[in-house]
């Protein structure tokens, strides 16, 4: 016992250290002025950008929906292929993730621009130029291209641990594809759904990098908000820090209450 706890010593330094600290500092910067004075203004000022948290969060569940819809039918052939196959396909999946995130989404600009790419394939056939950049939609596609393997890997990692003979039972029982989907591999998928929409939603929701190069600046998100309080000529880093605890409260709030439709062995926070 003694040596678990000094073999777990060097995490819970870090832990303290990156996670704890860093936490607390947050929310002493969003109860206090420039003074070090106690003050709630921080928490009621928030209240102001209320229309962009109500964007950030539904921009947020749109891509989530959509890597999830993506994402469950690969996951699941993946997840039946062979095993030898199955490493050479998840090498393809995390393949993107081996780029700089940066350039993935400097990538996406060229493509989406007014003179890029797709606008000219789309010129050849007689349609466009579209305004593809600097809309929501496009922020959304940058979401969804650069969060989609942190939906994949955990449906695929829980999809290979159903048994195939689970599978061949429902249908001996009489079930059609749509019925064994629906009430044989969902079910015993759910903890990679929950897993997936938490890996998903959670970066998606706080991006601003996203947002920035492809959003203009008319599709301003939480994580810009918080960007502009500490770098950006808005500096208020007392406002940052309490957009960044509300924002934090908001993240909880919906973990919990995607905890409840998690068995009751997986715990997500």
């Amino acid at each position: 016992m003694k040596q678990l706890r000094v073999l777990s010593l060097p995490y819970l330094v870090w832990m303290v250290i990156f996670i704890v600290v860093p936490i607390i500092m947050v929310a002493v910067f969003a109860f206090t002025t420039s003074d070090g004075n106690f003050t709630i203004d921080n928490i009621s000022n928030v209240g102001q950008y209320a229309n962009i948290f109500v964007h950030s969060i539904w921009l947020a569940l749109i891509a989530t929906a959509i890597c999830l819809v993506l994402s469950y039918p690969v996951a699941f052939f993946l997840s039946r292929m062979e095993k030898h196959k199955q490493g050479t396909m998840l090498m393809i999946v995390m393949l993107p993730m081996w780029m700089n995130f940066l350039l993935r989404t400097y990538a996406w600009m060229t493509l989406l621009g007014n003179n890029g790419i797709i606008n000219y394939l789309l010129g050849l056939i007689g349609l466009g130029p579209f305004k593809l950049i600097n809309t929501s939609g496009a922020v959304v596609l940058g979401m969804v291209y650069n969060y989609l393997p942190f939906m994949i890997l955990p449906l695929y990692s829980v999809m290979q641990k159903i048994d195939k003979s689970v599978i061949e039972a429902a249908r001996d029982l009489g079930c059609n594809p749509v019925k064994v989907m629906f009430r044989v591999i969902v079910p015993l998928s759910l903890p990679g759904i929950v897993s997936g929409i938490t890996m998903v939603f959670v970066p998606a929701i706080s991006t601003f990098i996203i947002s920035r190069m492809l959003g203009g600046g008319s599709n301003l998100l939480i994580g810009d908000l918080i960007e502009m309080q500490f770098l950006g000529n808005a500096y208020d880093p007392h406002l940052g820090a309490a957009i960044a605890l509300v924002l934090m409260v908001i993240i909880l709030a919906i973990m919990t209450v995607m905890n409840q439709f998690s068995p009751d062995d997986q715990v997500l926070i």
